[in-house]
């Protein structure tokens, strides 16, 4: 009788353990999502038993992709070969905008927290995390006078930096678009893996690249500064607070030389109007889909905004613009080029195929980080 009662506890203790461990799954703890299979086709997946729709929005996708809901509340769907990248996505889930909760991809940024999926090549791309020295990620912080806040940085540094070493390293100011954050061009931008691969390759020289949170109005606690009216003029917090931290706690050069500065969008305008404004610090600017128009670009070459045309042509030793020809600031590079044709400043350009995309940003880092400091 014992035995049979013991038989039966150990039964019903065995049930709930494999009711729990299904439980378990269910809720999103063992669930596979994103499932890249070998022929590049994706499986997606939820878990949303109460919800009457779920929608895959993608940026390989042209419209959201429906999924299926099966006996478990779990929401599908696979999709056709993609094309290698990294994508941002999310699901829809009864028109609300929803990350993967089995992903830890996320992509950082004010207005949405998408998440990402890496579609990998035969070859390696760019950003690819090869078997070579890798440089280290630091996340430092510092108290802006200017904005009268404390403010993070993202900080790249080289394979093999020491900073009880004598070698100093020249130094990359990079900024975001609007809406991203100081995070973005690390884990979207991968700009890491992209410099750690090119130094390996001998193709880039060994450098710091500093990302700040180029949003002067927002705190990095997700607050608005109210003092803040602009969220484009980023020059006087760049030069007043952000190159000196890093010169003052960093194995660095100083010479204009050995600075540059770039950026994505609103960063692009944000590296404009700093490199071009001061080519006695920056020698090397770079902007990808640049956020300014003719109009703009005229009033500050008028306004003094710029240097003077002789200093620029004189002092600076890269200008570089690149854009998509499908992103909706294509007329305005073409605009803007057209303006430093009438000033008759020097530049390089690069124009791409897609939109206003962190795929393009990654093509051109991959491109400028092999001009500068040469």
């Amino acid at each position: 009788m014992k035995k049979t009662a013991t038989i039966l506890l150990l039964s019903f203790v065995f049930h709930i353990y494999c009711v729990v461990q299904i439980d378990a799954q269910i809720r999103g703890q063992m669930i596979v999502s994103p499932e890249v299979h070998a022929d590049n086709k994706v499986t997606f997946r939820l878990h949303a038993p109460n919800a009457k729709q779920v929608q895959l929005n993608a940026q390989f996708l042209k419209e959201n992709l429906p999924m299926t809901k099966d006996s478990n509340g779990i929401w599908s769907v696979t999709t056709l070969p993609i094309q290698p990248d990294l994508y941002p996505y999310f699901f829809a889930v009864d028109s609300i905008s929803v990350t993967d909760p089995s992903n830890i991809l996320i992509f950082p940024n004010e207005k949405f927290k998408h998440s990402l999926v890496d579609i990998p090549s035969t070859t390696s791309a760019i950003y690819s995390v090869r078997d070579v020295p890798h440089g280290r990620i630091s996340y430092k912080f510092y108290k802006s006078k200017t904005l009268n806040d404390t403010r993070p940085l993202v900080i790249y540094t080289p394979p093999g930096y020491n900073p009880q070493s004598d070698q100093k390293y020249p130094v990359l100011y990079l900024l975001h678009g609007a809406t991203d954050t100081h995070e973005t061009w690390f884990k979207v931008g991968r700009v890491n893996f992209i410099l750690d691969n090119l130094i390996a390759e001998g193709k880039a020289k060994p450098m710091i690249v500093v990302m700040p949170y180029a949003n002067p109005r927002m705190t990095y606690l997700g607050k608005v500064n109210t003092r803040i009216k602009d969220s484009f003029d980023y020059t006087e917090e760049l030069i007043n607070e952000v190159i000196p931290f890093v010169e003052n706690n960093y194995r660095v050069q100083v010479s204009p030389s050995s600075r540059a500065i770039a950026g994505f969008s609103r960063g692009g305008y944000q590296s404009l109007h700093a490199g071009l404004g001061h080519p006695e610090i920056f020698e090397y600017v770079c902007a990808f889909a640049p956020a300014v128009n003719a109009q703009q670009a005229e009033k500050n070459f008028k306004n003094g905004i710029y240097a003077p045309n002789k200093e620029l042509k004189s002092k600076l030793k890269l200008l570089w613009l690149g854009c998509g020809t499908e992103d909706f600031l294509y007329e305005w590079s073409l605009n803007f080029i057209k303006k430093l044709d009438e000033q008759g400043i020097s530049y390089e350009k690069k124009f791409t195929q897609g939109g206003h995309t962190w795929m393009n940003c990654r093509i051109y880092l991959n491109e400028t980080a092999q001009k500068i400091f040469k």
